[in-house]
């Protein structure tokens, strides 16, 4: 099977503070930390081979997985400074991908790509069939845009190439790429090697003028689950919370006095609750001690170190923002 990239080094800037505390995909969603749930999504797929790219908080991450052996992968590292974007990141990364073999990137070598807030079901293995039986030197994996007033789209025809990208807000049909590709070393031969390149969508636009159908659509069913900003963390977390069964949102050496009262909240790591505070639909973070007797509905907390997120406000030695 071939190796994967998980893109886990992004500062996550709408993910503020919640971000300021964890990498976004060291935050844990129903107990278990996003990338945590990626890696056993792929070694499912029967993909053993996984390279994070890391920038932003990498020893949030880096303290969960070390080298992957307790979740029966090989995880290593591309340490990237500065952050080199979702197509720089993928080519500083090709060494590791493949195995250091120095091989020229012309080469036909195909590697997954994968966004470190995928939350989904997808099952990549006729993704990847597909990919390699078309051609195409990016296979895109997609859903139907059913939120266009949300999310842009990808305009895909009917022999499956993408064409090009629908606005926000536009009618026509399009799709909804949720953040997992196969791609060739061939696609990233024109970025230049250590050099911040922002984004794909700089990128596969000029791919489809030179040749077109190199980029491709695998329109699929699969579900996703979005963790944009705090409220779609917390409310995909209590979903998926449900999905499995587990009441509790709560982290590891966390304690909730007798007389506290918690309701709807995620309580991270270190957490104290004392004793009459209540605790309503909010996100909780690290370390973070909730006074006795204090009340908070819908906020996030988390201690105040260095300068405040814009939203956020000072409370005694807390950092409070509204969801």
């Amino acid at each position: 099977m071939i190796p994967a990239l998980v893109l886990t080094g992004g500062l996550a800037t709408r993910l503020y503070p919640l971000s300021l505390v964890r990498a976004k995909a060291a935050l844990p969603v129903a107990g278990t930390p996003l990338v945590v749930r990626i890696l056993e999504w792929l070694r499912q797929a029967e993909i053993a081979d996984v390279v994070l790219n890391l920038h932003h908080l990498p020893h949030t991450l880096t303290r969960l997985l070390g080298d992957g052996a307790e979740l029966g992968i090989r995880v290593r590292y591309s340490w990237e400074v500065p952050l080199l974007g979702s197509a720089g990141g993928p080519k500083r990364a090709l060494p590791l991908l493949l195995n250091g073999s120095g091989a020229e990137l012309h080469d036909r070598r195909t590697i997954l790509i994968v966004n470190g807030d995928t939350l989904t079901n997808a099952d990549i293995v006729p993704a990847i069939e597909q990919h390699r039986s078309t051609g195409a030197l990016v296979t895109m994996m997609v859903v139907p845009n059913r939120e266009p007033e949300k999310y842009s789209g990808l305009l895909v025809d009917e022999s499956g190439f993408v064409t090009g990208v629908s606005k926000r807000g536009e009618s026509r049909p399009s799709f909804h790429y949720f953040g997992v590709q196969i791609v060739d070393a061939e696609a990233l031969a024109r970025v230049p090697p250590g050099v911040p390149y922002e984004s794909v969508g700089a990128l596969y636009p000029s791919l489809t003028a030179e040749r077109p159908g190199s980029v491709r659509a695998f329109h699929c069913e699969a579900d996703y689950l979005d963790i944009g900003t705090p409220a779609d963390y917390l409310r995909s977390s209590k979903l998926v919370a449900a999905r499995e069964g587990r009441g509790s949102l709560v982290g590891v050496r966390t304690g909730v006095a007798p007389t506290a009262h918690i309701d709807g909240s995620i309580l991270w790591d270190d957490v104290m609750i004392e004793d009459g505070a209540t605790v309503h639909e909010c996100i909780v973070t690290d370390g973070v001690r909730v006074p006795a007797g204090t009340s908070w509905d819908r906020v996030t907390l988390r201690i105040a170190v260095g300068e405040l997120a814009p939203g956020e406000r000072r409370v005694g030695s807390l950092a409070i923002a509204p969801l």
